[in-house]
């Protein structure tokens, strides 16, 4: 089992004394007791293995026994540039990419969002922690504040060492061919999807000036919300399977 710590919280050889909302998941939920152990990671790449030394409802204190050996993660940066979508939907995106291992998650408010604002920041966060610590993983992706799309895409022009592709449903490159046109080798690769509504033709343009290829995902038209991790999962494995053989 793993469970989230803030990296200023964790200390080798130190008694700590973890914060209310650890505690009532170490005690009411995972009903955990002293003595049992489990894996601390600090959403970094880091991760250790703690003992807890005392267990109460509203009190827990643990020990950081010894750290273990660092997850790189993987050598290309996702990130996902996901318009925002309406309910859960956002949700969802946020725990599934950090599943399949979005390094990045920056939401956009695009032409034809239907939610124009959101503070919803601080949950996507939590959700996205709360993720890393049922998948495994040792690295919480950073998920930013929403961003106009024009803004993004000032950004995103600055951005020359990053690849960038933007998914769409009726035209578009396989993923394989997209990467090639990159001309070269990206340490870092934007995945831009758009709204319920899809990118209106003026988005569409200006991200194409910025730099985006158009990627397919095939003929099948995929709601935005499973076209955010489709879009990542068939980039990972293409990426995979390219620096597996090379």
């Amino acid at each position: 089992m793993r469970i989230y710590l803030p990296p200023e919280l964790i200390s080798l050889g130190a008694g700590i004394a973890l914060p209310p909302d650890k505690c009532r998941h170490i005690a009411a939920v995972m009903r955990l007791e002293k003595g049992d152990e489990f894996i601390a990671i600090d959403g970094m790449g880091r991760s250790y293995r703690a003992v807890i030394s005392s267990v109460q409802k509203k009190n827990v204190h643990i020990d950081i026994l010894q750290e273990l050996p660092v997850d790189t993660g993987f050598p290309v940066e996702l990130v996902l540039c996901q318009s925002v979508l309406k309910g859960e939907k956002m949700d969802f995106v946020m725990q599934k990419a950090t599943e399949v291992g979005a390094g990045e998650i920056i939401p956009l408010i695009a032409e034809r969002c239907q939610v124009r604002r959101t503070g919803k920041t601080e949950r996507w966060r939590k959700i996205a922690e709360e993720s890393v610590e049922q998948c495994g993983g040792a690295l919480i992706p950073v998920v930013h504040e929403p961003v106009a799309f024009n803004d993004f895409i000032k950004a995103a022009v600055l951005a020359g060492d990053s690849g960038k592709l933007i998914f769409m449903e009726d035209w578009g490159r396989p993923v394989d061919e997209a990467l090639d046109l990159m001309g070269g080798p990206a340490r870092r690769i934007y995945i831009l999807i758009g709204p319920e509504g899809g990118f209106s033709p003026a988005e569409f343009g200006a991200a194409e000036q910025a730099g985006f290829i158009r990627a397919t995902l095939g003929r099948r038209i995929l709601r935005a919300e499973t076209a955010a991790v489709a879009s990542l999962v068939i980039t990972r494995f293409v990426l995979e399977r390219r620096i597996g053989s090379g």
